[in-house]
């Protein structure tokens, strides 16, 4: 196949990019029509697509600030690269549990402001108002049992909490995976109720925005610890702030800063560095590159958030892509135009994801004309959004 062009942002880990290959051509940010972008935090929220895009790949798990119904829509697949920053985001939030358990960052900014030769002196007699709790026997909840949620239910196991696991949706793969202590609940009210520490590992979308609200902190016990390194908006904030008022919530530490959040009492805000290790980025960054590089010389497709996974050994000699609306009978109409200019199929995959649909179509065939009349017709087909045309074995 041809070189293919990626257009990075936000400084991708360049040992990562190597696992691109040498068919691709790397732009940095300066590409104006690239094959695939791979970005972290970049907002692309309101700009328009390069006509020649075909993929995004995010270095992380969060893709809230990709528009994904628009990008499906111009038949750009959009990856996430699931599991790679897990440990780094698991190690912060078994920080941020022993930080609020020992207030350990309010007694070192209270030691800093000690002067004098009896230092010693001012440390012993003031230290009793740090007295903290150790979190052995304490109940943790985790909402979102999937790559991170899972690890830090079997490590809190470990260090001696009690833990209670809600996730309606997880995988078969992932509960494998849990702990067989940790005690799967069937409704968050159990959470609320019973937890001395929550933390949420979710994705944002219209089912679990606010999923902490006033009527949430109402069915918790007072003095919880709530940790929040999925999404902002999880939180409604001003029932939050009534909680801490209340004493319900007693700490609140969250990696996602907003102005209102800031110097508030029992609030404690990171920079949006739960992932952000040398460890995190350069996995993130090498899933990236081997699945756009996949993608680009397979068309398969492997954690797209978009469109299903897809996956067939290419052992003709083209194989064409496509990604089409999902309506009835396009599989035969498929084939139908195959047959027609007398090409035999020597494989056919087809799924659907929604409104959309993506197929890998082999074909055995050394006619390149022939190939090119097909590509034609598929690309005059209002139902056809995307066509691509890949060279298999010869």
């Amino acid at each position: 196949m041809s070189v293919f062009s990626v257009k990075t942002y936000n400084n991708i880990n360049q040992i990562g990019l190597k696992e691109l290959g040498n068919k691709c051509q790397i732009d940095g940010d300066k590409s104006d029509n690239p094959d695939a972008y791979i970005i972290r935090s970049q907002n692309l929220h309101g700009e328009s697509f390069p006509s020649n895009l075909k993929a995004i790949a995010r270095a992380g798990a969060g893709t809230n600030n990709i528009p994904i119904p628009e990008a499906t829509a111009a038949g750009i697949v959009v990856f996430n690269t699931p599991g790679a920053n897990a440990n780094a985001v698991k190690e912060a939030v078994i920080t941020s549990i022993l930080l609020s358990a020992r207030d350990y960052l309010s007694a070192t900014a209270w030691a800093n402001t000690l002067t004098g030769d009896d230092v010693p002196k001012q440390i012993e007699a003031g230290k009793a108002q740090f007295a903290g709790t150790e979190i052995s026997g304490k109940t943790l909840g985790v909402i979102g049992l999937g790559a991170i949620g899972a690890r830090i239910a079997n490590d809190a196991r470990r260090l001696g909490m009690k833990v209670l696991g809600y996730d309606p949706y997880v995988s078969i793969e992932t509960a494998w995976s849990i702990s067989s202590h940790v005690k799967r609940v069937n409704d968050l009210k159990e959470i609320f109720a019973n937890a001395d520490y929550i933390t949420v590992h979710v994705p944002l979308n219209a089912e679990t925005k606010n999923t902490f609200d006033s009527a949430a902190f109402a069915q918790m016990k007072k003095g919880t610890t709530l940790i929040n390194f999925a999404r902002a908006e999880l939180v409604d904030n001003s029932a939050l702030f009534d909680a801490i008022e209340t004493g319900v919530i007693r700490n609140y530490i969250t990696d996602f800063g907003t102005e209102e959040l800031l110097n508030k009492k029992g609030i404690t805000v990171f920079p949006h560095v739960g992932g952000s290790t040398e460890e995190a980025e350069l996995n993130c960054a090498i899933m990236a590159g081997q699945t756009i590089r996949r993608f680009m010389e397979t068309g398969e497709i492997t954690n797209s958030v978009n469109f299903p996974n897809v996956h067939q050994t290419l052992d003709a000699p083209y194989r064409i892509t496509l990604i089409n609306k999902n309506v009835p009978n396009m599989v035969a109409k498929i084939s139908t135009a195959v047959s027609e200019l007398g090409i035999n199929i020597a494989n056919i995959i087809n799924r659907s994801k929604g409104d959309y649909a993506y197929t890998l179509l082999d074909l055995e065939e050394s006619d390149p004309s022939k190939i090119d009349s097909l590509v034609k017709l598929f690309e005059a087909d209002d139902n056809i959004v995307r066509v691509r045309l890949i060279e298999g074995k010869k």
